[in-house]
């Protein structure tokens, strides 16, 4: 059994889409029939993973197994990217990053996984209505992190959920939806909220409620949310630990906790590179460097979801003035944006040797062009035309396909 911090999982979402017009393809079964060699619902092969989850332009890569080190993985999922384009280029489609596409209607275009595991996607569809951005149309970078016992799992769970405000400053990539800008940096947590509103428990607040016992969780959180279901799945197809939609979950059958509130980046180097940040702060809080647990998995749940909604809504221009959190984080000043204090977390994981060198000159490039949302925003005018979305997002499927991060080119 692995222990806090001995192995990492990561997951990475790109949607498919046509070469020539950048809308979506529902072209997922096609790629994995093409690699495989059949249509299944997930293809594994040198220690990788390729599946499709609910919506049919969209395909996961993934770590088949934790791998001991987060260093050189970046490399690794931008081969699967390579290869991926390799077999979609033949047939006029491409792999599209960030968070949401930018104009994609998703009543219209929505189409289901058809194979394999429907029922459960008919199930989802039937009681929540999957034709919304917030099922639709939304992608992003899972991290999963290993917990060995209701200590270990108590540690980690209230450290995340500590850092859970600050993660949209950093990973914020979706400031596009229904072809306009709309103000928000982060539209697909800000969809994501709602898209379970039927039955409230299933997402809760997103920041998940202070419970730090493996018993407790199953007993309060999950049973809750299964009796919720219930009525509305006769057949227990959803009475399963994944339906839970808080943004960071327990997988109490891998002993996992999964990070899920962070949009995914133009290419793979900077989705690694902000892991890489993200776990050596939560090492750093786990050790008590500057905050006990207890003062930690204190921390009122409706504070850290104000927090996380101003972070949803201005990325890394969010000004931070609760000296106790920024105490926490070892951050000597009263107040801070989220970017300085990003820079000073990584500054302090740097110097500690926590990121390889690649990846600080990812967290470099962040800190001088900020989000991605940011630099998205700063390429289109106020009122994009499709030409503009086309022109940007086209060149952010070009820094995918060469694993390159954006920085926003002069508006024209």
């Amino acid at each position: 059994m692995l222990r806090l911090f001995q192995g990492f999982g990561i997951e990475l979402e790109y949607m498919i889409v046509r070469a020539d017009s950048l809308d979506v393809a529902a072209q997922a079964d096609w790629l994995l029939a093409e690699v495989a060699g059949d249509i299944t619902d997930e293809y594994r092969h040198a220690g990788m993973a390729w599946n499709n989850e609910l919506a049919l332009h969209v395909i996961e890569f993934k770590l088949d197994g934790p791998a001991p080190e987060l260093a050189g993985l970046g490399a690794r999922f931008q081969a699967e990217v390579a290869r991926a384009n390799a077999l979609l280029a033949a047939h006029g489609l491409a792999l599209m990053p960030t968070a949401m596409h930018p104009w994609m209607d998703p009543v219209r275009e929505l189409r289901l996984w058809p194979h394999g595991n429907r029922e459960i996607y008919d199930c989802f569809d039937r009681i929540f209505s999957c034709q919304g951005h917030g099922w639709a149309n939304l992608q992003s970078m899972h991290i999963n992190l290993p917990f060995a016992d209701d200590g270990e799992f108590a540690a980690l769970h209230g450290a995340v959920r500590f850092l859970m405000p600050l993660l949209p400053a950093l990973a914020a990539s979706s400031p596009v939806m229904d072809a306009g800008l709309t103000g928000t940096a982060d539209n697909r947590l800000a969809v994501y909220r709602t898209n379970c509103r039927r039955i409230p428990s299933v997402t809760g607040a997103v920041v998940p409620e202070p419970v730090y016992a493996i018993a407790e969780y199953q007993r309060r959180i999950l049973g809750r949310i299964h009796a919720d279901l219930a009525p509305h799945d006769p057949q227990g197809l959803l009475a399963e630990e994944w339906v839970n939609a808080r943004g960071a979950i327990p997988r109490f059958e891998r002993m996992a906790l999964e990070i899920r509130l962070l949009d995914v980046q133009e290419c793979p180097r900077m989705d690694l590179a902000f892991a890489q940040l993200i776990v050596a702060v939560l090492r750093s809080l786990c050790a008590e460097a500057c905050c006990d647990l207890r003062t930690l998995q204190g921390w009122d749940g409706g504070e850290l979801l104000r927090y996380l909604e101003a972070t949803i809504a201005s990325a890394e221009a969010t000004e931070i003035h609760d000296s106790r959190y920024l105490a926490a984080l070892g951050f000597p000043g009263s107040h801070a944006s989220a970017r300085q204090l990003w820079g000073f977390l990584a500054e302090r994981a740097a110097q500690a040797g926590a990121l390889e060198r690649d990846a600080e000159h990812a967290v470099e490039h962040y800190l001088r062009h900020g989000t991605l949302a940011t630099r998205i925003a700063a390429a289109l005018p106020r009122e994009p035309g499709r030409p503009d979305l086309e022109r940007v997002y086209r060149q952010l499927c070009d820094c995918l396909a060469a694993g390159e991060p954006y920085a926003a080119p002069s508006r024209r």
